[in-house]
């Protein structure tokens, strides 16, 4: 393992927070204070290198094209959500008019979500995602919003609600007579996160190649049921039903809109956009894609204009062979109603199948790239064990980071009681999504507000980002999606309608107190880690650059004593 460093100050700047260099001077000479944190600069060693950036990763380690690019967004994007979650925004809405436009306005968020994520992707095609992202865009206090994020990558569960929804659905399709005990499906849960671990923790190659194969069946799957509900609405042989469902007359197309209010109305947008989520998964693995500025340019708005089409089209197949009243209050997820209806129940044992296959992809998907999240802050110095969370060691792969996110997602499912369990764990993991995705577009979206917008402070802090990426998103893009996710962060915190719970027995904003918690604790982190342990111990933190015996560059975060 050897030092390495880059020559432009303004790259120096960007890789390195907690290291200032000084091109003039050999000596750890020079010192600057900013609030409560001393930062020390270094001399580095190795100039010689000075090409070397984070982009500057081994061709080997590049094993990701077009289609697995795609496909992790397809399998993330596509979990258990479009087979369930329709009941879910059809109750939430109160009509079957209201829950078709709050599929296009989920549809909408999303794609601005990806256009603003192909931008920050394209500017800087690395490992981790928002890590880098909302490092770039809030530099001071220096490491605050790393310590921040990493709170959130780290604690968690992400695949947790996909893990207990796969238990229930695989042991409904082994047995259909009876429903699962809540222990066996969450031990069946964690079987198949572990199995996940194994794969791509070991088996980089096996893990890949089951993975896009499943990312293709789902897609398949969501075409098959489209043209099933199309057929049967054009009233095709085979496909003809004898009472057709009449949710498209505009008499009763409206019918109880808004009838749970605002707070269940966006309760029910919440559960659309999860189920678009995933238009940012390629961004956590950039360094590990073939030509990454190419790939994701084509590969994000191909796989999401995709999916919200089939998306459109499913919902259209599920009203048009089964009545409102009957998805809202039936208890069963939609697609099992939509299969019963043409196929006769018996079909219920395949749709189980199906939707235990979708999460397995989904979770293969989601632990692929949140493990190389831990691994890139473990890179960044900024866990402990760093160096062992930054290791590909022994399997070429990032089993560290693989680990602790199985190690959290398997105690959530093992422990959390059952009950509000499963929707709690699926806001605990959306509601963090919306806060990190306002501070990434809020700050993007200052980047690219013009000079004459901004008071004359403010226009050197702009120009200094020094931001020409390779794609750029429309500014009304960038400040919609904000303004999305500012809707998403604070409505949650109204009171719903008499009458209508977010939770059977928990508080409504329990989820929203959760997340805040995770934040501060992240804010404590940093204190105690930057400020209280430096201050009490007399010495500084600085940041080095390393290349890793694989080739891999990283950074790590040392104690130098103040003399």
């Amino acid at each position: 393992m050897v030092s390495i460093a880059g020559s432009s100050s303004s790259h120096a700047a960007e890789r390195a927070p907690l290291l200032r260099t000084n091109s003039d001077s050999n000596e750890a000479d020079a010192a600057d204070k900013y609030a409560s944190v001393d930062v020390r600069a270094v001399s580095l060693v190795d100039r010689d290198d000075a090409e070397t950036s984070m982009e500057d990763v081994p061709d080997h380690k590049r094993q990701l094209g077009p289609f697995s690019a795609a496909s992790l967004i397809f399998n993330r994007v596509i979990g258990t959500g479009i087979f369930a979650t329709p009941s879910v925004i059809l109750r939430s809405s109160g009509s079957v008019g209201l829950s078709l436009v709050m599929w296009l306005l989920g549809a909408t968020v999303a794609l601005c979500g990806t256009a603003v994520y192909i931008e920050l992707g394209t500017g800087l095609p690395r490992n981790g995602g928002e890590k880098n992202y909302l490092e770039l865009i809030y530099r001071r206090p220096k490491l605050l919003v790393t310590c921040v994020y990493a709170m959130y990558a780290v604690l968690t569960g992400w695949q947790a609600a996909s893990c207990s929804v796969f238990g229930e659905y695989a042991l409904h399709a082994y047995n259909l007579s009876e429903p699962p005990s809540p222990s066996a499906a969450r031990l069946a849960g964690v079987i198949c996160i572990t199995a996940a671990l194994l794969l791509h923790g070991t088996m980089l190659k096996a893990g890949l190649r089951l993975q896009n194969a499943l990312g293709l069946f789902k897609l398949l799957v969501l075409v098959v049921i489209a043209l099933s509900g199309l057929a049967s609405l054009l009233k095709v042989k085979g496909f003809r039903l004898e009472n057709p469902p009449k949710n498209f007359e505009w008499d009763t197309m409206w019918e109880g809109t808004l009838t749970g209010g605002v707070n269940a109305f966006v309760t029910g947008l919440f559960n659309v956009i999860w189920c678009f989520i995933g238009y940012s998964n390629a961004n956590y693995a950039l360094a590990e894609v073939r030509d990454p500025v190419r790939t994701i340019k084509r590969a994000a708005p191909l796989a999401m204009l995709s999916v919200t089409l089939v998306y459109m089209l499913v919902n259209v197949a599920y009203l048009a062979v089964v009545d409102k009243a009957e998805i809202v209050g039936s208890g069963r997820i939609v697609a099992a109603l939509h299969f019963g209806k043409l196929w006769g129940v018996e079909a219920e044992r395949a749709v189980s199948v199906i939707v235990a296959m979708s999460t397995v992809g989904n979770i293969l998907a989601v632990l692929f790239t949140h493990g190389r999240v831990v691994q890139e802050l473990g890179r960044e110095g900024v866990l402990p064990f760093s160096s062992i969370f930054a290791s590909n060691k022994p399997f070429n792969a990032p089993f560290a980071g693989l680990f602790e996110q199985w190690l959290v997602t398997s105690t959530l499912v093992l422990l959390v009681p059952p009950g509000d369990a499963y929707l709690f764990m699926l806001n605990l993991s959306s509601y963090p999504l919306a806060l990190i995705n306002m501070f990434v577009s809020g700050g993007l979206l200052f980047i690219h507000l013009p000079d004459s917008s901004l008071p004359k402070g403010l226009r050197a802090l702009r120009a200094s980002y020094e931001w020409r990426p390779p794609f750029k998103a429309w500014t009304p893009v960038v400040l919609f999606f904000f303004l999305s996710n500012v809707f998403l962060v604070s409505v949650p915190l109204v009171p719903p309608a008499r009458g209508y719970r977010v939770y059977e027995n928990l508080p409504y904003w329990l989820h929203v107190l959760v997340a805040w918690l995770i934040s501060f604790g992240g804010i404590a982190y940093w204190y105690v880690w930057c400020v209280w342990l430096p201050r009490r111990g007399g010495y500084v933190l600085v940041r080095d650059w390393v290349r890793d015996d694989d080739g891999t560059p990283r950074r790590v975060v040392r104690k130098v004593k103040v003399t």
